[in-house]
């Protein structure tokens, strides 16, 4: 019987590997930094508030030393952490101060590493929903590196390159994600793929209220798949998975899972505040390059 694991690595093996290569990268950066124990610990906290499987270091995962932060420190990382996993947009000056005053100079590699223990068991969850249940193999130690951040920027560039949704349903997604995270550089930009093909600000706003709207049967059942990750992934909704499985192919429903962690990744800026907009007013155009990378800014034709 196919599982989450096994679909993954059948429609989209270079994010597959990408992703191993995030997993394996944050615990070999969080031992490196001594933050094994407290990644650990937020990765529990955050699956419990889930209802999901934490991410825990594999048996090949460095261990690393004595905890670097305890006490009110830990309490504070942990603290921002779970509020992170709850509801990002609701991050508090205070909490956020908390945690970079507690992280100090190493507070960019934590944020991505509790982003990590967040987003992956959600992924995860819904691979496993919409493909079948399984075990997920500990990434090979060779996925493993030491910059985190390169890792994460190489998934990023990764699923852009799938092509079995339309232009219009990725960024309905994007969006979608884009306005319950509140992040504002997200919701201020769009997909010149997606204007091409006939999308205007009507299209965008529909995802609003996509449940009562007029948008096409597919981007409804996946708009219903990124609630259920955003909100409730370790409670999915039996018949949001249904209608996703009735209407689209296992390479889509793959798609959409890996569109939902992508764009989460706006949650460390929303977090930390950093999530500002380009432009003070409208919105402005962008790409996707060659390489995966973003472009803004770019002209409509």
């Amino acid at each position: 019987m196919p599982t989450g694991s096994d679909a993954l690595r059948t429609h989209a093996p270079a994010a597959a590997d990408a992703l191993d290569a995030v997993v394996a990268t944050m615990w070999t950066v969080a031992a490196r930094r001594d933050l094994t124990g407290l990644v650990a610990d937020a990765a529990r906290r955050s699956a419990a508030l889930l209802a999901l499987e934490p991410l825990a270091p594999g048996p090949g995962a460095p261990a690393g030393g004595p905890a670097a932060l305890s006490g009110h420190d830990a309490a504070a990382v942990l603290a921002f952490a779970e509020q992170c996993t709850l509801d990002v947009a609701a991050v508090t000056d205070e909490q956020r101060a908390g945690f970079l005053g507690a992280a100090g100079r190493g507070s960019g590699d934590l944020a991505a590493a509790l982003w990590v223990v967040d987003v992956v068991p959600r992924t995860r969850a819904a691979l496993d929903a919409v493909a079948g249940h399984g075990p997920w193999p500990e990434p090979p130690p060779a996925a493993a590196g030491d910059d985190l951040w390169g890792a994460l920027d190489g998934l990023i560039r990764t699923v852009p390159a799938l092509d079995a949704l339309g232009p219009v349903t990725s960024e309905l997604i994007r969006l979608r994600g884009a306005r319950q995270h509140r992040c504002r550089l997200c919701m201020s930009v769009r997909s010149r793929p997606a204007l091409l093909a006939g999308a205007d600000e009507d299209t965008f706003d529909a995802v609003d209220h996509y449940r009562d709207g007029d948008l096409p049967p597919l981007d409804r059942a996946a708009l219903a798949l990124v609630d259920a990750m955003l909100w409730t992934p370790g409670r999915l909704d039996p018949a949001v998975v249904a209608d996703l499985a009735d209407l689209a192919t296992p390479a889509q429903r793959v798609e959409v899972v890996l569109d939902v962690t992508r764009n989460a990744l706006n949650k460390i800026a929303v977090a930390l505040g950093a999530d500002a907009a380009h432009v003070e007013d409208g919105t402005e155009v962008y790409d996707v390059g060659p390489d995966g990378s973003l472009v803004y800014g770019v002209a409509l034709d």
